[in-house]
């Protein structure tokens, strides 16, 4: 509890509540670029988990107006520390479902936590960008922002005709009214909050051939005179994409987008079905291109697959930083062995404090993690051998699609599919902060 309100996880105070579930939610948001001015509906289909009065939602930075509870007016709301408190006219018992409505505007902005900087919605020269990870949801909609409460969404945002609209899923209708244009998105298998994102720009859109809608919005007229080094990455996300699918299973959604945005961005953004990248990525260098395989491999390990608690994001960021040594090795860059080798010598030459099971809040996003991580995978890879490690990879990914998962549920399913002792392989590598040799 932090003033009362609900805390769903340690590593993100003062976000989550774990008395409800949302079983779905359905956005209508009209935006103004000029003067920065959202406005929106909120429906959600809530699921009590346990006896309340009360309902508290995340919501930073935007005033609601109204608030209903299956069609009524509740008790009273109340908005406070980045939280809307919805009190119920009765307590609901563990079971009951709720239809939730909120209204609410604002000038939205990034929110700024400890740890972890600023995240959430935020101006470009021209557009707009919005960071979930691992808490800027609440700056653009009211949710319940803890990454196990996974639910499918509709998404439909208004703006000012001549720009494009990106977010998650299938892009499901299209509707241009005088000087505003709606875009609806529907995903329809559950997502986490942190990975539900709004991307508005003035974009060209690129078609690539591949098993699932794929397409990149890109700055306008750069899609018509593609640079190398567009070619040299996102070019090329169809072949990754096959490629991910013969080692981790068929790709989990039904389309996938990369946005290139026309200004330069610190990193890239993950979300699911899509992921957003700034025009510096633009690049044939390898440490671009592997970002944008990187990202792609997310849909996996991250997006269909997610952290039940964020202590575990190592299950996100030590796969997709392995996938690049996969598609590094398949491109004819450096082997998998090479990229293990030189980056366990870099993480010799660290500091040793890190804990890749439970690396802290300050920890989460450090390099070392998302290094070490994909060495430990490639330890269990050399260990079991590729059959039967690209087995589990694929059995990891279709027997927990849409679901979310612990280290510790990795290691028993590990041991299980592989029929060996993959947790004491794995224990040094993720439960001391000593770092191990790899095995001769």
């Amino acid at each position: 509890m932090i003033g009362g309100l609900p805390t769903a996880d340690d590593y993100l105070p003062g976000h989550g509540d774990r008395s409800w579930s949302a079983r779905s939610y359905a956005l209508d948001l009209t935006y103004k670029l000029e003067g920065n001015r959202l406005s929106g509906e909120a429906r959600i289909e809530v699921e009590l988990l346990e006896e309340t009065d009360r309902v508290v939602l995340d919501l930073a930075g935007l005033d609601v107006s109204k608030v209903t509870v299956d069609g009524k007016a509740p008790a009273k709301f109340s908005q406070r520390r980045h939280r809307l408190v919805v009190k119920l006219r009765e307590a609901g018992a563990a079971g009951t479902t709720l239809r939730l409505v909120v209204k609410y505007g604002g000038h939205p902005a990034p929110l700024v936590e400890k740890h972890h900087g600023d995240a959430g919605w935020e101006e470009l020269t021209d557009g707009v960008i919005v960071a979930g990870q691992p808490h800027g949801s609440p700056t653009w909609f009211p949710c319940n922002d803890r990454p196990d409460d996974k639910a499918p969404y509709r998404i439909t945002v208004t703006t000012d005709t001549g720009y494009t609209v990106v977010s998650n899923g299938l892009l499901e209708a299209r509707k241009r009214r005088g000087s505003t244009e709606s875009w609806t998105y529907v995903m329809d298998q559950p997502m986490a909050t942190y990975l539900a994102t709004v991307q508005i720009g003035r974009y060209e859109i690129v078609e690539h051939d591949a098993a699932v809608p794929l397409l990149s919005a890109v700055p306008e007229g750069s899609g018509r005179r593609r640079s190398e080094g567009y070619e040299a990455g996102f070019g090329r996300q169809a072949e990754m994409m096959a490629a991910f699918a013969e080692w981790f299973g068929p790709y989990p959604f039904a389309s996938y987008a990369a946005v290139v945005t026309g200004d330069p961005l610190d990193i890239p953004l993950e979300s699911q079905s899509l992921s957003t990248f700034g025009r510096n990525f633009v690049s044939a260098d390898w440490e671009q291109v592997r970002l944008v395989a990187h990202e792609l491999a997310h849909q996996w390990f991250g997006n269909s697959v997610t952290l039940a608690r964020w202590q575990d994001i190592w299950l996100h960021e030590g796969f997709a930083c392995y996938s690049e040594w996969l598609w590094s090795e398949r491109s004819g860059e450096r082997s998998c062995q090479e990229w293990v080798e030189h980056h366990h010598a870099g993480l010799t030459d660290a500091d040793e404090d890190l804990l890749l099971a439970d690396p802290g809040p300050e920890l989460m996003f450090d390099d070392r993690l998302y290094k070490r991580g994909a060495v430990a995978l490639h330890v269990v890879r050399r260990s079991v051998g590729d059959e039967a490690f690209f087995d589990l990879l694929t059995g990891w990914v279709a027997d927990h699609a849409g679901g979310s998962v612990t280290t510790e549920a990795f290691l028993e399913y590990a041991d299980a599919r592989t029929g060996t002792d993959v947790s004491g392989l794995l224990a040094p590598w993720l439960f001391e902060t000593a770092l191990p040799d790899l095995p001769a």
